[in-house]
């Protein structure tokens, strides 16, 4: 059997950072939510079942953590770091798909938030 594309993804990840333009936003901080999908190639685990022969979701949220613990200005920021970080520690990720999003953004809206979602291919 031979997989064309896998994805290790970690879904509706819980933070409370300090990102944010406003002086409020980088003191109080703030609720983020994170979505990410990680193209990775998984055919080895899939007959071996062993961690070392995959990309450890454990290993990606420590990562993403990490990450999102940098206070930044800009939601494009951290995505952009949290891409980088991915990319470095994991050489054979082939893409990334991120969603970030900030709840409660302030802007005088009534919404579920606002944020930035990201795909990076690797080239």
């Amino acid at each position: 059997m031979k997989v064309v594309e896998g994805y290790i993804f970690l879904r509706e990840l819980r933070f409370h950072a300090f990102h944010g333009v406003m002086p409020q936003e980088r003191q109080v901080g703030g609720d983020f939510i994170l979505d990410i999908r990680v193209g990775y190639p998984l055919e080895q685990a899939m007959t071996s079942d062993e961690v070392q022969d995959t990309l450890n979701y454990a290993s990606l949220y420590e990562l993403v953590a990490q990450e999102m613990g940098q206070p930044s200005k800009l939601l494009e920021h951290v995505a952009g770091r949290i891409v980088r970080a991915i990319e470095k520690s994991f050489p054979q990720v082939s893409s990334i798909d991120l969603k970030l999003t900030k709840q409660n953004p302030p802007m005088g809206a009534d919404c579920q938030g606002a944020g930035v979602e990201v795909h990076f291919e690797r080239s």
